[in-house]
């Protein structure tokens, strides 16, 4: 039995009230949704900044991307057992467990971190059971908007979905390495698992619109799910799509390891200065989510552009050392990743079989995350050998071939002129 679907609104409904408002299941789930990005953001910053500035003397860079290969390790082992709960289990079942879970995770690493300084390891453990949970929260959520919202808001609802991580990284970001600074991983860990757990009730109280697993007499019996492999090679187009933005991945991710490194070696700032640089790249990745969709041109082209843009915003730190200049690049680089990110997940959203969206988003994470725990080794571990300048130049360069590689791809016929609809 499915629950009957709001009132219709007229257009000046829709004009008076924000999505998240109006829609007060969408509202709540997208909250739960900002908790928990953002605490899973600040507990990377901040525990990234922990072991550059206070836990590790030697090899701070192989460190930290050590950690942060950790943190991205379980969105690309994870991609069939995600897929196969999200296709199963009631999503707001699998979005509360997944929030509960990484509470009680951030909450132990905060009672044992109040007993002194916690061992690396746990501090590594925590950072991958946080991700692991993430894993299945995000893809979950994007598989649920359609069941949250009217088909006509579907744009809307991606760009609020795509803004959580913006507003994590400009939250979370802010107050990782500040909290560090002040109240150790403790407060760290205790920070987190307030948000987690804040997001477990805000999901809990919300009502999604799709039928519940094995729910009615007379349901159809669901087939099974198709092959993670066979839904990807039947849509050469996102496929190739994806292949391009995994390989820009290996560069643009860098700059999570790259920007502790930087404020160390470079600016000679505190966590400060770390809050400041990772505010602006989510703030620039904010204002892009929600101006995404007004950048003209199809897809492929818009997004070629939008990675040529970051690749000279991502080099000119290695170029210019002034605090503001840098800042203002890695707005610029924000906001480049936030309208990318926009457009092509609601193109995926409307390509994509509605059968196969668990899987797909399950995929999209998984094949995009793959390149996140090479580029975190790699770049960190190049950072004890190579100065921060000369990374942010590697970065740049690298993505020149991406961005080239996607402007050259033809849409498929169906695909309408302006590209998403």
């Amino acid at each position: 039995m499915t629950t009957a679907p709001p009132p219709a609104r007229t257009g000046a409904d829709r004009r008076r009230a924000p999505l998240v408002l109006r829609n007060r299941a969408f509202g709540a789930v997208w909250l739960g949704q900002v908790l928990t990005q953002a605490a899973v953001r600040m507990f990377q910053v901040g525990a990234a900044w922990w072991l550059v500035a206070y836990a590790v003397h030697d090899a701070r860079g192989l460190a930290s991307g050590l950690f942060m290969a950790a943190c991205t390790l379980p969105a690309v082992a994870l991609a069939p057992v995600v897929a196969a709960a999200v296709a199963r289990f009631a999503h707001r079942s699998v979005l509360r467990t997944a929030a509960a879970l990484a509470g009680g995770a951030a909450g132990a690493l905060a009672l044992w971190a109040s007993g002194g300084g916690p061992p690396l390891a746990t501090v590594y453990a925590a950072g991958l059971a946080l991700a692991a949970c993430q894993a299945f929260f995000d893809p979950c959520l994007t598989t649920s908007v359609p069941d949250l919202v009217d088909d006509a808001d579907i744009e809307t609802a991606t760009g609020f979905e795509l803004s959580t991580q913006s507003l994590a990284g400009l939250g979370g970001a802010l107050l990782g390495a500040l909290t560090v600074d002040r109240a150790g991983v403790a407060g760290l860990a205790t920070g987190c698992a307030a948000a987690y757990a804040g997001a477990a009730l805000l999901v809990a109280s919300a009502r999604f619109r799709s039928v519940e697993p094995g729910a009615g007499a007379d349901a159809p019996a669901p087939s099974g799910p198709r092959p993670l492999s066979r839904i990807l090679g039947e849509l050469p187009y996102v496929r190739r799509i994806l292949v391009c933005f995994t390989a820009a991945n290996l560069f643009t991710t860098a700059v999570f390891v790259v920007i502790p490194l930087y404020t160390r070696s470079v600016l000679a700032g505190g966590g400060g200065t770390v809050a400041l640089l990772e505010a602006s790249l989510g703030t620039g990745a904010l204002v892009g989510s929600f101006t995404g969709a007004r950048v003209p041109g199809r897809p492929t082209v818009a997004g070629a552009c939008c990675l040529g843009l970051m690749a000279v915003a991502l080099a000119v730190p290695g170029l210019v050392g002034h605090r503001p200049v840098v800042a203002g690049a890695l707005a610029v680089a924000g906001w480049c990743a936030g309208a990318v990110s926009v457009r092509f997940v609601a193109l995926f959203q409307r390509l994509v079989p509605p059968a196969d969206k668990p899987g797909f988003f399950a995929v999209m994470q998984a094949v995009l995350g793959a390149s996140l725990p090479v580029a975190s080794l790699a770049f960190g571990f190049a950072g004890d050998f190579l100065s921060p300048q000369v990374l942010c130049l590697v970065q740049g360069v690298g993505l020149i071939p991406a961005a080239c590689a996607l402007a050259l791809l033809e849409p498929p016929a169906a695909e309408p002129a302006g590209g998403e609809r």
